[in-house]
């Protein structure tokens, strides 16, 4: 079994039909069920829904707090290496993009995380190039192994692995795996990764599942916003991470929901997605999926982030950087894309507070 025959379902559905045929009425009785069915969620992704966004809101509230709780889960990045043999088209770190390559030794990923872990933060997600000649299982092993001994917590976003792989990495202390598909529109993935592994779009649609199988504790999706129709790689996003949900439902999910920044080598996204599409966006999976995360990274704006805290947002990352050895270098270098977000973490606890929520540091150790 896998994701692709549920993404099949859907090849040749002609999505702007569907959304010109919604009418108000469905979005009301829609608001009115306690459970919705992708197609549901399909509707709540339209135009047509978004005079519907205060009624949403309300909801998406309710539901956040009602499994959640009043608590938003810190976290940060921390790159091990920016070598890359891959050609994706919008990534600061490209193979044709001229920049120093660096990658860090272990005592480098040791002050990394000494500097981390004295802000408090207790949660991490490593991030590397896809090089397997440069950072091979084998490294990114020894890293979590070092990282473990600092957080709690140690997430990967990396290129995709074999079951066998993952079961290493997640024997090493690795408990969540992030990956995003970028787009979910095939035909375009191939135009925006002309070149290297990642080119494999099927290989990379099945890493959920078969990290899943390795016996991950929680995974992470997402799709690039801008890259493709908002809307459609939205539908698609939340029907991967409820197939997850729904065929290993002892995994924990969860959705990002980046937008394309600015970086190295200029790329200008094909479709704009404003702040009102990525509220409708996160306020439509959360009335889909109610037990489900909601990450909202530093890719936005400070006071963005700070209003979305109440429609459903579950987890934030602060004091983040996209350099390689960034914290402690002293140079931070060329990031992978730049940070819109600059607060430090005790600016984003704080804030957090004055939210009426509650900062979490650690909600999670692996024994």
């Amino acid at each position: 079994m896998s994701f692709y025959w549920e993404y099949q379902r859907y090849k040749g559905f002609d999505f702007e039909e569907f959304f010109s045929r919604i009418t108000e009425a469905d979005i009301e009785r829609i608001l009115c069920k306690d459970s919705l069915s992708e197609t549901d969620y399909l509707c709540l992704l339209s135009e047509r829904a978004e005079g519907f966004l205060e009624s949403m809101a309300q909801k998406a509230h309710k539901l956040t707090v009602q499994h959640f709780g009043r608590v938003i889960q810190l976290y940060t990045p921390i790159y091990l290496s920016n070598h890359c043999i891959n050609h994706c088209v919008y990534c600061g770190f490209a193979a044709k993009n001229h920049l120093p390559r660096k990658k860090l030794s272990l005592a480098g990923v040791r002050e990394e995380a000494r500097a981390i872990s004295a802000e408090g933060l207790k949660h991490v997600i490593v991030l590397t190039g896809e090089s397997q000649k440069e950072s091979p299982v084998s490294y990114i092993k020894e890293c979590a192994n070092v990282l473990k001994q600092y957080f709690s917590s140690i997430s990967i976003e990396i290129y995709p692995l074999e079951v066998a792989e993952y079961e290493e990495l997640i024997n090493a202390g690795v408990d969540a795996l992030t990956i995003y598909q970028e787009t979910y529109d095939e035909e375009l993935y191939y135009q925006l990764h002309p070149a290297g592994p990642k080119r494999n779009y099927h290989y990379r649609l099945d890493a959920p599942e078969r990290c899943s199988q390795a016996g991950i504790r929680s995974i992470n999706f997402g799709a690039l916003l801008g890259l493709g129709k908002w809307r459609t790689d939205a539908f698609f996003t939340g029907l991967h991470t409820n197939y997850i949900q729904k065929r290993h439902p002892e995994v924990d999910v969860a959705v990002s929901l980046p937008r394309i920044r600015p970086q190295l080598g200029g790329y200008v996204p094909q479709y704009v997605v404003s702040d009102r599409n990525l509220v409708q966006y996160m306020l439509a999976f959360r009335l889909f999926m109610p037990r489900a995360g909601i990450t909202i990274s530093t890719r936005e704006q400070a006071g963005f982030r700070d209003n979305l805290i109440k429609l459903g947002v579950t987890k934030m990352s602060a004091g983040s950087c996209t350099a390689v050895g960034g914290r402690t270098s002293g140079d931070e270098g060329t990031g992978q894309f730049e940070i819109s977000d600059q607060r430090s973490v005790a600016e984003m606890k704080n804030m957090i507070y004055s939210q009426g929520y509650q900062p979490v540091f650690k909600d999670w150790q692996l024994f």
